[in-house]
C-alpha cells in the first residue's frame, strides 16, 4: 500500500522545496544560549542566536542547571505515569502554587506542553449550546483546541475590537449558555500585544469569559514579568490563562493552565490531555521553581531585554527595514518572498546570525519574514553585529 502513498508524498514534499517553503532543522551541538554551534557540512560554527525564546537567558543559567541537577537526585528522572495514578509528586503541587501565586490566579494545572493546555481547555469546558469567540492570529494550538470542542465557533479580527463586539452580540443573541473570549496576549509571529484591558471591557458587557495564551509574555512582560495581564493592569480580569515553561521559564518543556479554581478543578477530572498524558518531569518542575526564584529579582533582565529589543528595532528602522510596529521581543523583519527570506536567513548564517525565515503556512501567502528574537543574554555589541549582518546580507541579495 504505502508503495502508491510513497510517490504522492514525494511530489508534496518536492512541491514545498519549489515554493520555497521547506524549512529545515539546523543542529546545534551546544546548550541554548546567546551564542551556539551551528553544525553544518559536518562542522559546527559558532553564531549569534536570534532566534530562540530564551528571552531572559535563562536556558543555560548556572542556577537553574544546579536546580535540575539537584532534582534528578531528590526526585528521579520521571514519573512513568499520569498525574490521579502515580504521578503526583510535592514538587508538582508546589510548582502549581507558585505559580498560580505568581499569575495572580486561584490554581494551576501543569500540562505536558501549551499545546497540551489549550488543546484541554475548549472541551473540557464548552459544550454545543456555548460559544467560543476566538482572534484570527490565534496560535495553532488554540485553533486546533477549538476544534476539538463541539461550542459554536466566532472569529473576530485580529485587535479589531468593533468585531468582537459583533461576534459577541451575534453569540448572545443565538442564545449561547457561556461564551469565552480568546487571545494570545502576544501574536508570536508578529510581536503585537493584545488590547486586553478593552477587550476584558467588552466581556463584562456580554457576560463572557476571557482566556489568555500569555506564553510569549510570562516572565519579562509586565512591571513584574506577570504578563499582559499584569500590563494592562487586568489581573483580576482574565480567568483563564494558559502559558508555557519552555520560552522565558527556562526554555525546556512543558505548559499550564492557570485559572479560577472551579476551572482547574474540572480540568483535573476531564480534560483529556492532562488525564492520559505522562506528568511532567520532575526535574523540569524543579528548575521551574528555581526559574521562578530568580524571577523575583530579574528586573535587571527585563531591562536588559528591554534595551535590546529598543537598539535592534531602532537600528534596523534606520536601515530602512520593514520590521513589524510595537516594543516586544519579538520584532519580524519582513521580506514578503519565502524564497527570498529563506536565502536572507542563509546569507545571515555565512556571517554569524543565526536566524530562520518563517513562510506559509506558518506565515500568510506573501507576508515571508525573518523573525528576529532578542534575549537577556545579548549583549550590545551582538546587537549591533546582528544589524550589520543584516545590512551586508540585503546587499549581497539585492546586487
Amino acid at each position: 500500500m504505502f508503495d502508491s502513498v510513497r510517490a504522492d508524498l514525494s511530489a508534496a514534499l518536492d512541491d514545498i522545496r519549489a515554493a520555497g517553503l521547506h524549512k529545515p532543522e539546523r543542529v546545534i551541538d551546544t546548550p541554548q544560549s546567546a551564542t551556539v554551534n551551528v553544525v553544518a557540512g559536518g562542522r559546527p560554527g559558532e553564531v549569534l542566536n536570534f532566534c530562540a525564546n530564551n528571552y531572559l537567558g535563562l536556558a543555560d543559567h548556572p542556577e537553574v542547571i544546579a536546580a535540575a541537577h539537584e532534582a534528578l537526585d531528590r526526585w528521579g528522572y520521571g514519573m512513568a505515569s499520569v498525574r490521579f495514578i502515580c504521578g503526583t509528586q510535592e514538587v508538582h503541587k508546589e510548582l502549581e502554587a507558585r505559580l498560580s501565586a505568581f499569575l495572580g490566579q486561584e490554581d494551576t494545572i501543569l500540562y505536558s506542553s501549551c499545546f497540551d493546555a489549550n488543546g484541554g481547555v475548549f472541551e473540557t469546558l464548552l459544550g454545543p449550546e456555548d460559544a467560543v469567540i476566538s482572534d484570527a492570529l490565534n496560535h495553532a494550538s488554540i485553533i486546533d483546541g477549538i476544534r476539538l470542542s463541539k461550542a459554536r465557533r466566532f472569529r473576530y479580527a485580529n485587535r479589531d475590537m468593533a468585531d468582537l463586539e459583533r461576534q459577541l452580540k451575534e453569540a448572545s443573541e443565538g442564545g449561547a449558555r457561556r461564551k469565552l473570549v480568546v487571545t494570545d496576549g502576544v501574536f508570536s509571529m508578529d510581536g503585537y500585544v493584545a488590547p486586553l484591558r478593552e477587550i476584558c471591557d467588552l466581556a463584562d458587557r456580554y457576560d463572557a469569559m476571557v482566556m489568555v495564551d500569555d506564553s510569549h509574555a510570562v516572565g519579562f512582560v509586565g512591571p513584574g514579568g506577570r504578563g499582559t495581564p499584569e500590563l494592562h493592569g487586568v489581573m483580576d480580569r482574565v480567568d483563564i490563562i494558559t502559558g508555557t515553561l519552555g520560552k522565558a521559564l527556562g526554555g525546556a518543556s512543558g505548559g499550564y493552565v492557570a485559572a479560577r479554581a472551579e476551572i482547574v478543578a474540572l480540568l483535573r477530572q476531564r480534560s483529556r490531555p492532562y488525564l492520559f498524558s505522562n506528568t511532567l518531569a520532575p526535574v523540569i518542575a524543579a528548575a521551574s521553581l528555581k526559574v521562578l526564584d530568580l524571577l523575583e529579582s530579574a528586573g535587571d533582565l527585563r531591562e536588559k531585554l528591554a534595551e535590546n529589543t529598543a537598539l535592534f528595532r531602532g537600528r534596523m528602522t534606520e536601515e530602512g527595514f520593514d520590521v513589524l510596529p510595537g516594543d516586544h521581543a519579538i520584532a519580524p523583519v519582513m521580506i514578503g518572498d519565502a524564497t527570498k527570506a529563506g536565502r536572507m536567513a542563509e546569507l545571515l548564517l555565512e556571517r554569524g546570525v543565526y536566524v530562520i525565515g518563517f513562510s506559509y503556512p506558518v506565515v500568510p501567502q506573501g507576508q515571508a519574514r525573518i523573525r528576529v528574537q532578542l534575549s537577556a543574554a545579548h549583549s550590545t555589541d551582538d546587537v549591533n553585529r546582528a544589524v550589520d549582518a543584516f545590512v551586508a546580507a540585503r546587499a549581497e541579495l539585492e546586487g
